[in-house]
């Protein structure tokens, strides 16, 4: 009897812990929010006033109200959500078929070190290179249109993906891989059973990266190579001196880059309570 009731008094002081850390995590997670609700108000009032005030010129620099008044016009029209669907789309295929490449070829690499040896310098080398440099070239090999915006966007995130995939292969215990070779599982098992789950926190955060690299690529594609999307919108702004278009397609390219930002990370926080790491 004495045992039980230790024994319960220890359950029920774990559990206070337990709540107690909860509510804290919960508290500094609103207060980390508020404070950034707080910074961004703080900001649009600064925006407004100043442009208001004539401390900046609201032609070149806008305001929020202008840019609630461009924003409201072009829904008017239909073509506001129109271009955004379009980057969205662009971007979303150029995030699945970088993740779907890269998880192929990093993949090889892994299975073979001799290949990876071979390419590791190529991937350094084109890693490395200015991908607004290869936008010419793309319109001139695939001409304008949703291809060329498309492979602009795999472009900017794909060889950096390989690397760091292929990196996480590497980092994965080597124990394990051990383990498996003596319980006598050949590589295939070894990659399925011990390095690529043992890569997923790696894969998850690389893509969060990709997803904004994506969009980068996606844009940049679309400044040249366009007839329709928020790139587009930007560079049509800018001709005839709609300055207002211009910063209303960059605020939405904003929010459109922290939602995708978001839901990665929530994919991200599902897979960790799933696979509990």
């Amino acid at each position: 009897m004495k045992n039980e009731r230790k024994n319960k008094k220890k359950s029920g002081a774990e559990l206070t812990r337990q709540e107690q850390f909860v509510r804290q995590h919960r508290r500094h997670h609103h207060e980390i929010a508020s404070w950034r609700t707080v910074i961004f108000v703080f900001f649009l009032i600064l925006w407004e006033i100043s442009a208001d005030m004539k401390w900046i010129d609201s032609f070149f620099f806008s305001s929020p109200s202008r840019v609630l008044r461009c924003f409201a016009e072009q829904l008017k029209g239909n073509s506001l959500l129109s271009h955004i669907g379009v980057t969205l789309f662009e971007t979303l295929f150029s995030f699945l078929l970088v993740l779907l490449f890269s998880l192929l070829v990093s993949t090889l690499l892994w299975y073979s070190r001799k290949l990876s040896e071979i390419l590791e310098p190529y991937l350094v080398v084109l890693n490395s290179l200015p991908k607004s440099a290869l936008a010419p070239l793309f319109i001139v090999w695939l001409g304008t249109g949703t291809k060329t915006i498309i492979v602009a966007g795999i472009s900017v995130a794909v060889f950096g993906s390989i690397i760091s995939f292929y990196t996480g292969f590497q980092q994965v215990d080597a124990e394990k891989i051990t383990l498996i070779y003596t319980l006598g599982g050949s590589k295939r098992d070894a990659f399925f059973r011990v390095v690529l789950p043992g890569s997923i926190p790696i894969l998850l955060s690389t893509a969060k990266v990709n997803i904004g690299l994506a969009l980068v690529g996606v844009i940049i594609g679309e400044f040249l190579a366009a007839r329709r999307g928020l790139g587009y919108l930007i560079i049509y702004g800018s001709q005839v001196f709609q300055l207002d278009m211009v910063i209303t397609s960059i605020i939405i390219l904003c929010l459109i880059a922290l939602g995708l930002y978001k839901s990665i990370q929530l994919i991200e926080h599902r897979i960790k309570i799933q696979f509990k790491m």
